[in-house]
């Protein structure tokens, strides 16, 4: 399995999205430190009820539990976007 799928299919496990885009952007990292040494860089977009009520600091910190130990060994740079359903109605895409 990809990386992609993998980050899109664990954190779809863990949190329960309602809406969950991974980009990956480790093509625009080449000859980057962290792409030499094997990690990526991806972009999230994830709207999750499991986010309501917490700071922007806690919902990061979730989707970093999630991750796991690929936070230190297939994930370099992990650019996030974390929502509430509601905030998602507000400000969309």
């Amino acid at each position: 399995m990809d990386r992609v799928k993998w980050i899109e299919s664990t954190l779809r496990a863990a949190l329960a999205p309602q809406h969950l885009t991974v980009e990956d952007e480790s093509a625009q990292h080449a000859g980057h430190a962290g792409a030499a040494s094997g990690g990526g860089h991806f972009r999230v977009l994830i709207v999750a009820a499991a986010f309501r009520g917490q700071s922007s600091v806690a919902r990061h910190q979730a989707v970093y539990a999630a991750l796991g130990d690929a936070m230190r060994s297939h994930i370099h740079a992990l650019a996030l976007r974390t929502l509430t359903p509601e905030e998602w109605e507000k400000v969309g895409p």
